[in-house]
């Protein structure tokens, strides 16, 4: 069985995201603390973070779906060269933003 994206997402990830200078390891789901300069964060604290990195990372596919949809710079950067800023807006971004919109 393969893992959604947002299940890739990790208690790793949530530990990461609330203690970056941390130095800790994780043997399956046991985290070890090697640092005592840090306050360790709670198993409700890391569930909160997982559920809100989670969260992001789905609130964001539209980002994502842009991003795959949008030429490459070069591209993007002949078309402004050969047809202005103007045109460019008109015909390669805003067709992207609509296919895509930003949720509300």
């Amino acid at each position: 069985m393969t893992k959604s994206a947002t299940e890739a997402i990790t208690k790793a990830d949530a530990i990461m995201s609330l203690k970056p200078y941390a130095k800790w390891s994780m043997s399956g789901d046991v985290v070890t603390w090697l640092d005592s300069s840090h306050i360790e964060p709670t198993a409700s604290e890391i569930d909160a973070e997982l559920t809100r990195l989670r969260t992001e990372y789905t609130n964001k596919k539209y980002q994502r779906d842009r991003a795959a949809e949008y030429p490459s710079y070069g591209e993007q950067l002949d078309y402004i060269f050969h047809h202005g800023v103007a045109k460019w807006k008109t015909d390669i971004v805003q067709p992207v933003k609509d296919k895509f919109p930003k949720p509300s």
